[in-house]
């Protein structure tokens, strides 16, 4: 869970909020605060190179072109979750800056 109340998942996870958010359908997120982090991408492309692998390592086609990194996770925007469910208790995405604070501080 990132400062903004987003999350970063295994990829597909984005994809999965989008449906739920079209079916008019609650998204829940169970996490644990020790998986908080210090961290605030805007968007995929913003994820550290870590969490990527290099496009040499998958089995492919000579005319499929593919990017030099493909992602292993994808990043959920807070506007997708309805809430967090922590051993913190019940947290919505835009209080998950202030649990951050006390964490920290």
């Amino acid at each position: 869970v990132v400062e903004s109340g987003g999350i970063i998942n295994k990829i597909g996870t984005y994809n999965l909020a989008i449906a739920a958010r079209e079916m008019n359908k609650p998204l829940y997120v169970a996490v644990e605060s020790f998986k908080f982090v210090r961290f605030y991408p805007l968007n995929n492309r913003d994820l550290p190179n870590e969490f990527k692998y290099k496009s040499s390592t998958i089995a492919r086609s000579s005319e499929i072109n593919l990017a030099t990194e493909h992602p292993l996770v994808d990043y959920t925007p807070p506007a997708y979750i309805t809430l967090l469910f922590t051993d913190l208790g019940p947290l919505t995405p835009s209080a998950v800056s202030d649990e951050l604070i006390k964490l920290y501080i």
